[in-house]
């Protein structure tokens, strides 16, 4: 095995027993990249002089006084929306081009004291506005849409361009790429881990949180970025950052199964995958118990009268000095929110909170809710719409953020792991929620399954 296949936690337990040292791994992480990046474009900067200088002094200090935490040496890759002094933050979009950081973003200050590597930039849909990273080609299948918008984040990590990177989430765009990817991906509970220095979408559904190999590997990035920050104006005190170590056994755990919204128009293959991994949950001591999503028909109208007067509001001046310099996808977006009134968006706030006090409700009789991550596996790149047996045609775009929307909504933690696979090879994503700040036991549960799951983990087949 080579060290860029490695997860974090094995790569962080080789570091300790200095069975590898950082140079050997960064080296091993730039040189996958230099082989597979032609091909996917999961990264807008790498920083490969300051990545290796960077490993040089882990080595150093791994030898001197040990290492830090359980991060220090690992290769990251960062979603560039996410500041990092002296490296460019161009949200993927011409309207930053020539950008730089002053300054890091919290995120980027905790895992650099935490002793992560910074390898490179990972490419977003332009100002996380989409669902598809369309500069990012799909680890799997290079033909097919990568996810969005942490697409870049996504792919670095399920080809062994990264150990583990962050993403941002609004409407899933850290589990949507990470479910059509193959890898884990952690949606906090909102405010848990800081979004200063992070470029926004919308603010009130905004997250931020990693995309890694396994769920302990999730629970290792979460404990370095998690708690609270002055800078955020939504950061919250949440538990401490040793709370999230996942494992255990789920007796006594009661996981919610959704009789409605979740496995309405999904593929019969995902469908399947997600319920054979439900019943698994089930062989490990939990209790299934059907439950109905409260307020479901109103979940897609709250997630787009929330996000498109907010994203707008951010971008007005750009938006009216430079508005051919954004992409047309994301530029009619931006214009359309223009057109929002007043008391829509306050209509919006208004049903949120309404569906906030319904899903704490439903949290009463479950601990955990599990479904599908997204209704379908990746798209094909040219592919727009999707039709359901139904005789439904739905926008792709749609159908990927209909399932990840409520968590946003709700800001309860949400988590993705790979499930399986369809037929054509591409991977499948089972998502776990629960009540706000229980982080962990989402943590547990993904934990639980993936140690007991074969074949979870494992890099997509990229030919060099």
């Amino acid at each position: 095995m080579q060290p860029f296949e490695l997860s974090l936690t094995e790569a962080s337990r080789a570091l300790r027993a200095r069975e590898l040292s950082p140079v050997e791994l960064v080296e091993s992480v730039l040189d996958r990249i230099d082989a597979v990046e032609g091909r996917l474009g999961a990264y807008v900067t790498v920083a490969a002089d300051a990545a290796r200088a960077a490993a040089v002094r882990a080595e150093r200090e791994i030898s001197g006084s040990g290492p830090r935490s359980p991060l220090h040496g690992i290769p990251m890759g960062l979603k560039d929306l996410i500041d990092a002094k002296g490296m460019p933050t161009t949200a993927s979009s011409d309207v930053r081009a020539g950008h730089v950081a002053e300054r890091d973003s919290t995120v980027a200050e905790r895992l650099a004291a935490a002793g992560a590597v910074l390898v490179g930039k990972t490419h977003t849909h332009e100002f996380a506005y989409g669902l598809t990273t369309p500069q990012t080609n799909n680890a799997w299948d290079h033909s097919r849409v990568a996810g969005g918008s942490s697409g870049g984040s996504a792919v670095a990590v399920a080809s062994g361009g990264a150990t583990f990177a962050m993403g941002t989430d609004t409407g899933g765009s850290i589990r949507v790429p990470a479910a059509l990817n193959g890898v884990v991906g952690l949606k906090p509970t909102y405010g848990l881990v800081p979004r200063s220095g992070v470029t926004s979408l919308s603010w009130s559904l905004d997250h931020v949180g990693p995309l890694t190999r396994t769920v302990q590997d999730a629970a290792l990035v979460l404990s370095a970025t998690a708690g609270y920050d002055p800078r955020d104006p939504a950061s919250v005190s949440g538990p401490a950052a040793d709370r999230f170590p996942g494992g255990g056994d789920l007796r006594g755990l009661k996981v919610g199964v959704p009789r409605n919204h979740y496995f309405d128009r999904v593929a019969p293959e995902v469908e399947e995958a997600v319920r054979r991994a439900i019943e698994r949950l089930a062989e490990f001591g939990a209790q299934l118990v059907d439950v109905e999503i409260p307020m479901a028909r109103y979940i897609q109208a709250v997630q787009w009268g929330l996000m498109v007067p907010e994203a707008t509001a951010y971008h007005e001046r750009s938006l009216r000095a430079t508005p051919d310099l954004y992409a047309p996808d994301v530029r009619i977006l931006l214009e359309a929110g223009e057109l929002t009134s007043a008391g829509d968006y306050l209509r919006a706030q208004r049903a949120r909170t309404m569906m906030r006090d319904a899903w704490a409700r439903m949290f009463d009789e479950i601990d955990v809710l599990a479904a599908p991550t997204v209704p379908m596996t990746a798209a094909r790149s040219d592919q727009d719409a999707v039709e359901w047996a139904d005789g439904t045609t739905e926008a792709v775009s749609d159908s990927y953020v209909r399932l990840c929307a409520p968590a946003n909504i709700t800001g309860v933690p949400a988590l993705t792991l790979p499930v399986g696979h369809d037929r054509a090879g591409l991977p499948i994503g089972m998502q776990l929620m629960a009540r706000p700040f229980r982080d962990a036991t989402v943590l547990r549960v993904g934990r639980v399954y993936q140690e007991a799951a074969a074949g979870t983990g494992r890099l997509a087949p990229v030919a060099t």
